[in-house]
């Protein structure tokens, strides 16, 4: 049985060769030197506002949990920025009591002070006066020991709300996505034929598979990410203002050029990689076409133009990707080097500060690492808003099918269909692919019951849209069909295509044994009814002859069977569906002559008794139809038997004449 969207429509698509998913080539988020996520070159959504608010409404039923994890965040970082404060602390500790260790037991801090500033040492006065000293004492393990043991279980602390983060926010991330995938799997089943016609298959595929695994990643990571480090900027800037704001606004002036170098390199960067990745594409082209079409490069002794051709393109990834590489790996060495800068221009200043006693030696270290905590979620920050661009942009295309124009709703109240006995009628059916380009207009048939209708005509005549708007793939645009005296449209969808038997010249299995491909239109088959149903369409005798029968299993291309042999499976599977109206579109195109004798027999039988369309291409297949209608540009000119055709010598003589004469030619 044919499924929604499997008619024979016209279907365009990439060119050979092409990449079929949105990302041409390399694997997206390759990192380049230095740990920066280079992504694919961003694809800008149209609406990025408008799309943003909207990706943010899919985490609408997670809200309680989203606003959970951001409290799980603000805890983590607090924990974290508040680390390097008590190992400033333990560092005081630990300078204090060295310093204590050297003045001589039963002298006191103050006259050690005032003698400092006797002999005219009055910034090392400031610096003793600012400390904690206990004269002769030496270290206090006790404290320090103690505030290490604290700095151990903050830094757990922090670790385990971080994990507990990403934990949840994964599960977040993943429900999320895991609806808008299946709310794109139904709109799939809702959406008309004509989308199909004017989409192309692969970017389709390409919204379902790819856009929205570039949602789930940025969901998962990013998100978490952009939230952490945020968090961090602000807890860090205020840890490093209450310890000195003289040194932050230090600080603060090498984040824009941190900021700035790395959008400079990163935008030259983006180019090369957007050049890295089309010779990637361009490379696998070339290898996926020379590797389909082996035996014909081989049979016309075209390998060494292949060669040459794959080591010309080569050549330019080795290029493109050398440069790409390069360039991104200055990023961090630039980094590096604001980083040292600012990393001497507080060393200086901090040590005269706590040699002047305005500052202590700890304070001075947690700044240091406070001030290499602040550089870097900037730079995240700012890569996370190139990847959330992308992001936003693919959800922007998922968003485009979701908002695709659906099939016209079932009636509220449709038409009760009991036993079909297969009465067809056309009345005064109009229909056009395209408002400016008339194809059906004013056809008029009457089928009886149990009658078979052959429809022939040349390429474009029609014949296959008289199928489909049967199957009502497509919506008249005038007239009516009926089934029984029952308008089509009167009906459920999937009362009416379960009165049809389809077999269509393109044979489609799907992977799985022979077996479930046979009973695939029909739940509940017993072995005997799939049996029988093989036996009728000359199947049976080649599946025994397979090491495992009908449990052998297909592959993705069914290449274990021939053409011809998954057409006579599909035609099996229609004749245990055993509807009350067939179609046949070209049916026996794929299979051998004798085999097509055979299949023309069994089709006999099972066509006796039921309403039967055939298109035919080949005239000597159809010479028994009851009616043969001849279609020419969307109308029907010649209707008959097949001897009444031929005495009639129009143009269904003059395409028989034309197929047999061309057989004669063969002939001799």
């Amino acid at each position: 049985m044919m499924g929604p969207g499997m008619g024979g429509h016209r279907q365009s698509g990439p060119p050979p060769g092409a990449a079929m998913g949105g990302r041409p080539g390399g694997p997206p988020g390759s990192r380049g030197p230095g740990g920066f996520a280079m992504m694919a070159p961003v694809v800008k959504a149209k609406d990025f506002k408008g799309s943003f608010r909207r990706l943010l409404g899919l985490l609408g039923p997670e809200a309680l949990l989203v606003a959970f994890v951001l409290v799980l965040g603000i805890v983590s970082v607090t924990f974290a920025i508040v680390g390097p404060r008590i190992l400033g602390n333990a560092t005081n500790i630990l300078f204090d009591g060295v310093v204590s260790k050297q003045i001589p037991e039963g002298v006191t801090k103050a006259q050690v002070v005032a003698g400092l500033r006797l002999t005219g040492k009055d910034q090392q006065a400031d610096m003793v006066e600012s400390m904690n000293l206990v004269p002769g004492r030496g270290v206090d393990f006790g404290a320090l020991g103690g505030l290490l043991l604290t700095l151990l279980v903050v830094f757990v602390v922090s670790a385990i709300f971080g994990w507990a983060q990403s934990y949840l926010m994964s599960g977040v991330s993943q429900r999320t996505v895991y609806r808008l995938r299946g709310a794109a799997d139904r709109k799939l089943g809702t959406l008309p034929l004509s989308y199909f016609d004017r989409q192309s298959r692969g970017d389709t595929l390409s919204r379902i598979t790819n856009d929205i695994d570039n949602i789930a990643q940025t969901l998962q990571q990013s998100l978490t990410q952009l939230m952490t480090s945020l968090l961090t900027v602000v807890g860090v800037l205020l840890m490093m203002f209450t310890i000195s704001p003289i040194l932050a606004v230090i600080s603060l002036l090498t984040v824009p050029l941190s900021v700035f170098v790395t959008i400079l390199i990163a935008r030259r960067s983006q180019k090369q990689f957007a050049a890295q990745w089309e010779q990637t594409g361009r490379l696998n082209g070339h290898i996926e076409e020379m590797h389909t079409g082996h035996a014909i490069v081989k049979v016309f002794g075209r390998q060494p133009e292949a060669i040459a051709e794959f080591d010309a393109r080569n050549e330019k990834l080795f290029q493109a990707s050398y440069r790409a590489q390069f360039i991104s790996g200055i990023i961090q060495p630039s980094l590096n080097f604001l980083a040292n800068l600012n990393y001497i221009a507080i060393a200086v200043i901090g040590g005269v500060r706590v040699a002047s006693g305005q500052m202590s030696l700890g304070d001075v270290q947690a700044f240091i690492q406070y001030s290499r905590q602040f550089t870097m979620p900037i730079v995240q920050t700012a890569s996370i808003a190139n990847v959330l661009q992308s992001a936003v942009a693919s959800a922007e295309r998922v968003f485009q099918l979701l908002d695709e124009q659906q099939e016209i709703p079932d009636v509220e109240s449709p038409a009760h269909v009991g036993d079909i006995q297969g009465r067809v009628v056309l009345d005064d059916v109009s229909f056009r692919y395209e408002p400016d380009k008339p194809l059906i207009d004013d056809l008029n048939l009457v089928v009886t019951p149990g009658s078979t209708v052959a429809i022939v005509g040349p390429t474009g005549a029609g014949k296959t849209t008289l199928v489909n708007l049967l199957m009502r793939f497509y919506e008249l645009d005038g007239g009516r069909i009926m089934v029984d005296g029952i308008d089509i449209r009167e009906m459920r969808r999937d009362d009416l295509r379960r009165t049809f038997g389809m077999v269509l010249q393109d044979a489609w299995l799907f992977k799985g044994t022979i077996r479930d491909n046979i009973v695939y239109g029909r739940d509940g088959a017993t072995e005997e009814q799939m049996t029988a149903a093989a036996q009728a369409a000359h199947v049976d005798h080649f599946v025994r002859t397979l090491p495992d029968g009908y449990d052998t299993v297909l592959d993705d291309e069914s290449s274990s069977v021939s053409a011809g042999e998954k057409q006579l499976l599909t035609i099996a599977r229609a004749f245990l569906v055993d509807p009350p109206i067939l179609i046949l579109d070209e049916a026996t195109s794929s299979v051998d002559t004798r085999t097509e004798v055979l299949i023309q027999r069994a089709m006999a039988g099972l066509m006796k008794g039921r309403t039967s369309f055939v298109i035919a291409h080949r005239l000597s297949t159809i010479r028994d139809a009851d009616t043969i209608l001849v279609m020419d540009h969307g109308r029907i000119i010649e209707t008959g038997t097949h001897e009444q055709l031929l005495s009639a010598k129009g143009f269904y003589a003059d395409l028989y004449e034309s197929q047999f004469g061309e057989a004669l030619d063969e002939a001799v």
